[in-house]
């Protein structure tokens, strides 16, 4: 469901993770994954999700690095750190050469690959720099099929389900017909990269600590002392904002998550349906002081059952500001689990994720592009990105290759300038609009209210919770998305959406008639 991209090592993580939940301002950590030095200073994170390895105290090791249970407490199964990289050579940059080339692109995930492939279809000259280019991406992505059909990306779904389903509460649960499917990671990435070596992008293995911009091209100094030079600046490093420039005040929403791939005795879910979101709450009746937490905050189950023994499980709390705690998610997390009669054997895989929410656009236009996360991508209501990211990679190449092969020569600010334009059209950016008008509601619903908002959500036709939830809507279909809503709303759910969304309402009108091309 999410989109995950960032891994931090497990140096005081927990205070790590309370300190980014509490803090708005400035944040400094050290990253080793990311294409930039080893400090970073962030003033507007985008989004995080964390992989850790503490020392295993208990249980011993299963099968394939996981470990096996010796007690019934969740959080005692921690897997090992397990770094699987793709087995073929990649052709190197040769900084000796003094080349510039067409596009540099910062970062080797999803967004970056697809872009440096599709550039370099063209015939363009591209480098890939990221400190560990063959690292198989280490999280765990979830998509709806149809998204993925129309990228031809298939055959890079290890799962599907034909549907998914929504527990509103005990008594009322949605089907939804449209199906669902977990991205197979070393696929996707071998898929990408196989079409870029063969395409000729150059790849190093290296973090950039400092971008210099001259009239005619931009130097990337990397941490090995290598300078490269390039036309064209991408970055697609997820949510560090190191290379993209933002000069507006950020207070986001967090979406906190905390999730597990683990082997169970059993599960009481379909195995040919995932778990969209389970609402329930009766697995808190035991601990009031808790229930009471998540009455004001709620969070529901996100889960993708593999077989009878094997599942995906995620608390997530949507969003709230500040975020939930991460001990506050797995402690609502381990008493589901209890209440379902879950019992975990074993873990092959946990992530805990911080997905900062809504915020301001970047700088529109400036030097760097940006794709991704570090372009504000995130869909402000959801948390979905990677389907959104994909989508618009061809865009974004095209872009590139039409301005850098255009008979008019146009300067580098040019050349960015109208890539960032395409990106962010105004519809694009009135969607966006719309969606941070749909967060800042979601952010003042308890349980009771979130359940009667997502019980008239997916009553609507198909085609608009999809179109939402996709990003295909624009703001004349999604103002009668936005009707549509209401009409299917409970009378105590529509005076809730006018008491707390008149002041958002009021706010995105007034950005809307500010933002006008």
């Amino acid at each position: 469901m999410y989109f995950k991209d960032w891994w931090i090592p497990n140096w005081g993580l927990l205070e790590l993770m309370g300190t980014f939940l509490r803090i708005h301002n400035k944040l400094e950590f050290w990253n080793p994954r990311l294409g930039f030095a080893d400090k970073l200073i962030f003033p507007k994170v985008q989004r995080h999700c964390i992989s850790y390895a503490p020392e295993i105290s208990r249980g011993k090791l299963g099968k394939n690095g996981s470990v096996r249970a010796r007690s019934s407490a969740l959080l005692e199964l921690v897997p090992q750190t397990k770094k699987e990289n793709l087995e073929f050579e990649l052709p190197s940059y040769d900084p000796s050469k003094g080349q510039v080339v067409d596009l540099a692109v910062v970062g080797g995930g999803p967004a970056g690959l697809a872009v440096a492939q599709q550039v370099s279809e063209a015939g363009l000259s591209v480098c890939s720099i990221d400190p560990s280019p063959k690292l198989i991406w280490p999280n765990n992505y979830g998509v709806w099929v149809d998204e993925f059909e129309a990228m031809d990306l298939l055959d890079c779904l290890d799962t599907t389900w034909s549907g998914a389903v929504v527990y509103i509460n005990d008594g009322l649960k949605k089907d939804l017909d449209r199906p669902y499917g977990r991205v197979n990671r070393k696929q996707l990435k071998s898929k990408m990269m196989q079409k870029c070596v063969s395409n000729g992008v150059k790849f190093h293995q290296a973090k950039v600590i400092k971008v210099i911009h001259e009239e005619s091209k931009s130097l990337l100094i990397c941490s090995d002392g290598v300078t490269i030079q390039a036309s064209v600046v991408l970055d697609a490093t997820g949510f560090s904002r190191c290379l993209v420039q933002y000069d507006k005040p950020y207070n986001p929403g967090y979406q906190v998550a905390y999730g597990i791939l683990a082997e169970v005795d059993g599960h009481p879910f379909d195995v040919d349906k995932m778990v969209f979101m389970d609402w329930r709450d009766s697995h808190l009746n035991d601990d009031f002081e808790l229930k009471e937490r998540n009455s004001k905050i709620p969070t529901f189950l996100y889960a993708m059952p593999f077989s009878s023994n094997r599942i995906f499980l995620e608390e997530t709390s949507l969003v709230a500001r500040p975020g939930v705690p991460m001990e506050d998610i797995q402690e609502r997390m381990e008493a589901r689990l209890r209440h379902l009669g879950i019992r975990v054997k074993c873990i092959e895989e946990d992530e805990r994720c911080v997905i900062p929410m809504g915020g301001p656009l970047p700088v529109i236009p400036q030097r760097v592009v940006g794709i991704g996360g570090t372009a504000g991508m995130v869909h402000p209501s959801t948390g979905y990105m990677v389907a959104r990211t994909l989508a618009a990679a061809p865009m974004v190449a095209n872009s590139i290759v039409r301005y850098l092969g255009s008979e008019t020569r146009h300067s580098c600010n040019e050349l960015s300038a109208g890539v960032w334009n395409d990106l962010w059209p105004i519809e694009r950016r009135r969607q966006r609009e719309f969606f941070c008008f749909g967060m800042d509601i979601l952010l003042k619903l308890d349980l009771a209210a979130t359940r009667r908002f997502f019980d008239a959500f997916f009553d609507l036709e198909p085609r608009y919770w999809h179109g939402f939830l996709s990003s295909r809507l624009f703001l004349p279909e999604l103002l009668v998305f936005g009707l549509s809503l209401f009409a299917h709303a409970s009378n105590t759910s529509r005076l809730e959406i006018m008491a707390k969304g008149t002041l958002p309402l009021v706010n995105m009108i007034n950005n809307l008639i500010k933002d006008r091309d």
